[in-house]
Order: C-alpha cells, then sequence, then structure tokens
C-alpha cells in the first residue's frame, strides 16, 4: 500500500477510535450520574406504554421531567444498558433534568396499534385516546409515581418525535409547562415530508416506509429490514420503476400498508385532512418554542404553519421560533457552522443551544434566568446573521413583485416585450434532477440539495431561467414567497417548479480553504424552492385537468426564506416541470398517478406567459426599505 494510502487509512482509522472513545464517555458519564428505570405505563383504555426513566443520582434536590415520545425506539432496552445521548442537546445532562423516553403507542415495546400521524379528537369518549390524552395519561402518572420531581414538566422531540410533542400541547395535562416541538410534522399532504403541494416526494417517502412502514407483529427492541434489491443510482433507480406502482410491483409487494394507503388517497381526501394538526392548535397552554431549519428538506412547512396558526389563534401565547441554516435536526448536535460549500461565519447551533434552548427549558421548568425576550429568532443567510423579532413575519415588511419578461429578464416593472411566453418541452422520461449528485437509491436523499449551485440545470432546455440586473443595494426578503404563473399545456397536467437563486459575481473570490474545490464566480446558490402538482392548482380536494393549449393561473406559494441578496449580486427564477427523483415524475396526463400506466407518460409543450395581459410574477416579502 502506497504510504498517501497507508497515511489516510491510519487517520481514519484514529478519527473512528476517537469517536467511538468519545460515545462511550459520554455513556459512561450517563451511567454514573442517573439511575435508569423501565415501566409500563397504563393509558386510559388499558394499553401500556413502554417507558424508560433517567433520574439523577443526586436525590437532595427536586427536579423537573423532560419527556421524549418516539416512534423511532427509545433504546438500549434493559435497565443496565445506558443511553449516550439524552435531552435536546448533549449540554442537559448536566443540567439537572429527569428524563423519559416512551415508545409511543404500537411501536417497539409499547402495547396497542399504531397509525401513522394517528387524528387528533377534539370531543373524546371517556376510554377514546389519541396522542393528546396518552401523552395526558403519561404525564399524569409520572408526576405521581416517579421520585424527586418538582411537579415540572417539559417536552421536546424532533421530526416524528415533533408531531408527538406539539400533539402533547394540544388539550395539555396542567403539569406540561413547556414543549419544544422541532421539524414538527404538521400536514403530509400540503407541505411536509410525504407530499409538497400534492406531489409525491418519491425518494423520501420510499426509502422510510420500505423499513419504517412494516407491519409490527409483536412487541420487539429491534428495527425491521425492508426488501434487499439492486441498488443503481437514484436517478437510474427510480426511473426504472416508473410508474410508481413498479416499486409495489417489484419491491414491496403490497408489505407495507401505509404505502398500500398513500396509493390510494391520491387526493386531499379525509384521509390526509383528519392527519393534519394544524385546525387543532388553540388554547395551547404550555410555552411553546418550535425549531426548524431553513435548509430543512423533511419539514421546513411544518414549523412554519405550527408557529403562524398558533400565533393567529392566540395572540397571548408564550410561542416562539427559532429558524437557522440547518438541514433536518442538524441543530442537535452540529455546530452549525457550514453546509455545502458556504460557511456560516459562526457556530450557530452552539448558538441556538447555549442562548435560546437551555435557558427557555431552565425558566419554564426550574424558575432560573428570564423568559427570551423575543418571539422570533430568525438567521438570514444572506447576511450569515441572527435576527431577533417580535413576529414572524417582520411587522415593518412591504410586498415586492417581480415579473418574468421577454428574453430571460426579471424585472421590479413589467417590461414589455414581443415574446408573449417562454416555452419548453417536459419529457417524463428524461425528467430534471434534484441534485448534481448521483447517491445510491437506498440513500435517503441528498441533504445539502436545497443550497446547491443550479448551474448544473441552467443550460437544460427544460428550464426556464429568469434574472434580474446586477442589484443596485441589497435587497432582503423575509417571510412566505407566492409566484403567480400564467400557462399553457399541450396535455392535460403537468408539475410546475419555482426555485429563487442568488446568483453570486463572477468576480466572487472562492472560500479559503476550498476543500470542495469551488468556482463562487457566477455561483447560482439555491435560496428557497417548491412544486406544486398542476392538477391541484384550483383545489386539493378536487383535482381538475388542464385544457390543451388554453392559459390558466396557477399560483404556487413557497416556504418563507430569510436571505439577503448582496449588492453585485442577481436574483434567478428557474422554472420547470420535474424535480426527479425526491418527487415522483408526473405523467403529463391527467389520471391516478399512482395507478397510471407507461403509456400514460407523454411529452408536453410548457408555456410560461409574460405578455401584458398575463404577468406572470414572484412576490415578495421585503424587509426595510426597498430601492
Amino acid at each position: 500500500m502506497p504510504i498517501k494510502s497507508r497515511l489516510s487509512f491510519f487517520l481514519i482509522i484514529l478519527f473512528s477510535l476517537n469517536v467511538l472513545a468519545c460515545a462511550q464517555d459520554k455513556e459512561n458519564y450517563i451511567k454514573e450520574n442517573y439511575d435508569k428505570n423501565e415501566y409500563r405505563i397504563k393509558m386510559r383504555d388499558g394499553i401500556h406504554l413502554y417507558t424508560i426513566v433517567y433520574s439523577p443520582k443526586d436525590k437532595s434536590k427536586k427536579y423537573p421531567i423532560i419527556l421524549t415520545r418516539t416512534p423511532y425506539s427509545v433504546g438500549p432496552y434493559g435497565e443496565d444498558k445506558f443511553a449516550r445521548f439524552l435531552g435536546p442537546a448533549e449540554q442537559f445532562v448536566k443540567e439537572g433534568y429527569i428524563f423519559v423516553l416512551q415508545d409511543v403507542r404500537g411501536r417497539f415495546m409499547s402495547e396497542g396499534e399504531f397509525d401513522n400521524m394517528r387524528p387528533h379528537k377534539p370531543n373524546k369518549a371517556k376510554n377514546e385516546t389519541d396522542e393528546s390524552s396518552d401523552t395526558y395519561d403519561t404525564i399524569e402518572w409520572l408526576v405521581k409515581n416517579i421520585p424527586n420531581n418538582n411537579g415540572k414538566v417539559g417536552m421536546w422531540g424532533n421530526s416524528y418525535p415533533g408531531f408527538y410533542t406539539i400533539m402533547g400541547a394540544i388539550d395539555a395535562h396542567p403539569n406540561l409547562a413547556a414543549v419544544s416541538p422541532q421539524a414538527p410534522i404538521s400536514d403530509w399532504f400540503i407541505g411536509d415530508d410525504m407530499h409538497h403541494n400534492g406531489a409525491f416526494s418519491l425518494q423520501m417517502s420510499f426509502n422510510f416506509f420500505k423499513n419504517f412502514g412494516i407491519p409490527r407483529k409483536a412487541p420487539t427492541t429491534q428495527w425491521q429490514r425492508g426488501a434487499e434489491y439492486p441498488s443503481p443510482d437514484n436517478y437510474t433507480f427510480f426511473l426504472k420503476h416508473t410508474p410508481i406502482k413498479k416499486l409495489n410491483e417489484n419491491i414491496l409487494k403490497n408489505s407495507i400498508p401505509f404505502w398500500d394507503s398513500i396509493m390510494a388517497h391520491g387526493n386531499y381526501d379525509y384521509f390526509w385532512q383528519e392527519r393534519s394538526n394544524l385546525k387543532h392548535l388553540k388554547n395551547i397552554k404550555p410555552a411553546v418554542l418550535i425549531v426548524g431549519g431553513w435548509y430543512d428538506a423533511e419539514d421546513l412547512f411544518g414549523p412554519l404553519n405550527i408557529y403562524k396558526t398558533i400565533e393567529k389563534n392566540d395572540k397571548d401565547n408564550q410561542c416562539r421560533i427559532v429558524m437557522g441554516p440547518w438541514t433536518h435536526g442538524s441543530w442537535i448536535a452540529t455546530k452549525g457552522d457550514s453546509l455545502g460549500d458556504f460557511y456560516f461565519g459562526s457556530n450557530t447551533a452552539d448558538y441556538y443551544r447555549q442562548k435560546i434552548l437551555i435557558p427557555f427549558f431552565n425558566y419554564y421548568l426550574k424558575g432560573i434566568g428570564k423568559s427570551l425576550t423575543s418571539d422570533a429568532y430568525m438567521f438570514n443567510t444572506g447576511e450569515n446573521k441572527f435576527y431577533q423579532f417580535n413576529q414572524w413575519p417582520p411587522q415593518n415588511v412591504t410586498t415586492s413583485d417581480l415579473f418574468l419578461s421577454p428574453g430571460g429578464k426579471l424585472s421590479f416593472s413589467y417590461d414589455y416585450g414581443s415574446a408573449d411566453f417562454s416555452e419548453y418541452i417536459s419529457d417524463p422520461w428524461n425528467p430534471v434532477p434534484y441534485t448534481s449528485k448521483f447517491l445510491d437509491s437506498r440513500n435517503f436523499y441528498n441533504r445539502t440539495f436545497m443550497i446547491e449551485d443550479q448551474r448544473y440545470v441552467s443550460t437544460r432546455p427544460d428550464v426556464l431561467t429568469f434574472e434580474t440586473e446586477p442589484l443596485d443595494t441589497d435587497f432582503t426578503i423575509a417571510g412566505p414567497i407566492e409566484a403567480t404563473l400564467y400557462v399553457s399545456t399541450s396535455s392535460t397536467d403537468a408539475d410546475f417548479v419555482v426555485k429563487v437563486i442568488d446568483v453570486y459575481p463572477d468576480d466572487e473570490p472562492n472560500p479559503e480553504p476550498n476543500p470542495n474545490q469551488v468556482e463562487m464566480g457566477g455561483y447560482q446558490r439555491l435560496v428557497r424552492a417548491e412544486i406544486m402538482r398542476g392538477k391541484f392548482r384550483n383545489s386539493y380536494e378536487n383535482p381538475a385537468p388542464f385544457t390543451p393549449n388554453k392559459i390558466e393561473e396557477v399560483k404556487i406559494k413557497l416556504n418563507d426564506a430569510f436571505h439577503t441578496f448582496r449588492k453585485g449580486h442577481k436574483i434567478m427564477i428557474q422554472i420547470h416541470s420535474s424535480w426527479f427523483p425526491f418527487f415522483d415524475s408526473n405523467p403529463q396526463t391527467f389520471t391516478d398517478i399512482y395507478n397510471a400506466n407507461e403509456k400514460d407518460f407523454v411529452k408536453a409543450q410548457l408555456k410560461v406567459y409574460h405578455s401584458e395581459e398575463y404577468q406572470s410574477k414572484i412576490s415578495f416579502k421585503i424587509y426595510g426599505e426597498k430601492q
């Protein structure tokens, strides 16, 4: 083996040993300072939920409880086996808390039947249950039976556990004083995880449910593993399994009940509507700290819309939100100093944990310190700086429109020209890739694609590009984004992807150091993007076909952003009709896509209009004075 290769191999081994040693040190600390006990807590309908309690060995004082309810296992199981991480951040094990972890109903060692995003029942009969009641019954038992608790309970959870956290805040137990739902799920059809505006999150959903969705035959401590199959790169694999029903026919073979349910409910019917929690977020009593990431491809919709819904329903609540430059859950343990090709100038996640998260729980559960002074702690991804606001979006925002114009121009006022539209041919068998990276199909997805350089698709003939002249001054967007497109198609259905991009000047210096060997001159940095399944343009409940070659309006709501386009940069808008395989390929024929056949997949001519009569535009909320 060459000397250089031997050195690299040695460094990898050394790094791995250091990681293992660090993990063992954390486990040893918990083992030395905490007692571990396991319980089966009885719910009001007689079902027992498996619950692990880590209590400080120091019994000289009382401690608050921090509860996590999860479908992902509370292991390691056994009172002689200890976890390596407790609480919403590593520092919590030294802060003095009782940590409680619970397998939710029907998962791992808990009894009962599991139901994905189990619907809330606002008017329960005596023994009826939902996630709110299971949380209530758990807290009732804990405060009465766990020694040395001070009667204050907090909850936290990330992603699916974030869903259980916000559900626990509905009709909350009076001892539940503070909750931190992090990357919480709110609606699996409109904007979180499994769908965006009705478009199916193919790669992520398949890789999640092929294991998670396997029915549990009996309580177990083990994860169940799905079918094994040949796995080329994700683009090739999912294209070979288009139409989407091939995944069931060739791999899943109807072994995943929830996958079958997805395939049977292609519209926003009762199945999805009853799983949305937004309509139940009323009269929330505990203090709330919502945490999300601007680059979270799974649950960006949830944190923003749960916060806005609580704020709308109760102006006097104690609800706060933090949004940082993070991917899904990366604020829990990483530094948060960089992502992809970009460095953020500081350890943003350390700041959040030390200045926001720990003070939040310490104040509400221990009475230590002061309440957080602001409602919204939002990171500006163009300035690399946290801002504090009394509300989100901020009060002093105005609306600014950018108009699509002939010749690929993007203008602050409509720029008349001879061309009434721009056009492209969309081929569902040659879809636009969502990332430039080729990954194994079993890889969940490329977690950095939401900040990725878009030059890899800018020259594709099926991607429209519009950009401004270099900006004369900084331009800061702060809040939701809406695209209003006037379009036509030669067929009866189409998807529309809208991307907002920050184009760097040609003379932008490369970063130093530059481990990725990135060329920053002309870099097209993705700021925000969203997809709309065209048949849902007027109604998620009642999809409708396009009339071939008829001009129709399509409005697309993009999630919020907080980003400063610097002076000398350009703003770019890209539009195309596929984003594969993160989202499935639309056959472009109005049909039940989940049961479509190959003959339904057709090329279509798409036109996006920018005439005096049909002025397609992107609307932003602008923070500060627009120049």
